[in-house]
């Protein structure tokens, strides 16, 4: 029996990137749909729980994606009021890569040890990876995590939406240029720049005589990148005493991590794969 999966995408197309890995995670076909919302995904999701028998149900999955979190968010959720019973198939939500990003490079810098009681600021962390990272970063125990902005307004309503969504505390900042953003990160010890695209936000002088840090994980594959004076290629390399993941070195295992996880959409059709559930794959992968 062939596995389907039905990538639900909250913009107009779906997403060619997410379609190539889902092909190369394992599903026979891959059928795509735009436009996506809570209020007409029933009829997409009922097609796919009433059509196989219950042993032949986890052969079926879905898969959320889409740039907007916030949108994929609501689908994922209304995907799941479908469900009864044993009607369901198992459900992923990795809008704009967000979850597969964000726990690839937080379980990279644990590769290298543990973050409990470590200071770890975000720059530029109101996105949806940055606000990803809060959250796996508080569940290894970070003594306290700081949310960078260029204004403060913004931080503070994503820490106000970890602490509703997860249940964590971030501690809001404004960094609006690159000296403010040196001063918020004196004393971290980890630095993740989940910053836009060809967007700079320290340069080499703002950490690399930075005593206290430890570690810099940096999304940002497009130059100039986040964090000057690192390579997108960096894995774990060590630059000025401080560890260094780029973008793509750690982007491979972000890319094994989203294949790992519609493989196993397949082994049951009761799985709910999210935030929490793709970065303890994460965690036995990296």
């Amino acid at each position: 029996m062939k596995k389907l999966l039905y990538q639900l995408d909250t913009d107009q197309h779906p997403s060619v990137f997410d379609n190539v890995v889902a092909y190369d995670g394992g599903a026979d076909n891959v059928i795509g749909y735009g436009n996506v919302t809570p209020d007409n995904c029933s009829a997409l999701v009922e097609g796919a729980i009433f059509t196989r028998a219950p042993k032949e149900k986890k052969n079926t999955a879905i898969f959320v994606g889409g740039s907007d979190m916030v949108a994929g968010e609501n689908l994922y959720k209304a995907i799941q009021k479908n469900f009864f019973y044993d009607f369901r198939v198992s459900v992923m939500i990795d809008s704009n890569g967000s979850n597969t990003t964000a726990a690839a490079g937080v379980a990279k810098i644990l590769s290298g040890g543990s973050v409990k009681d470590k200071k770890c600021v975000i720059l530029a962390g109101t996105g949806p990876v940055g606000s990803r990272a809060a959250y796996m970063f508080a569940n290894e125990g970070a003594s306290e995590i700081v949310i960078t902005s260029r204004g403060i307004d913004k931080a503070e309503k994503t820490c106000k939406e970890l602490k509703e969504r997860f249940g964590i505390d971030a501690i809001p900042a404004a960094g609006p240029d690159y000296d403010d953003r040196a001063k918020l990160c004196k004393d971290a010890n980890i630095i993740f720049a989940a910053g836009a695209a060809g967007i700079e936000l320290l340069k080499p002088e703002h950490w690399e005589n930075n005593t206290n840090l430890e570690v810099i994980a940096d999304a940002n594959a497009t130059p100039p990148l986040g964090i000057g004076g690192t390579d997108m290629m960096d894995r774990g390399e060590n630059r000025h005493g401080k560890l260094i993941w780029g973008a793509i070195g750690f982007g491979t295992l972000k890319l094994a991590l989203h294949r790992a996880c519609i493989a196993k959409l397949f082994e049951s059709n009761d799985q709910l794969l999210d935030a929490k559930e793709i970065f303890e794959l994460a965690k036995t992968m990296a």
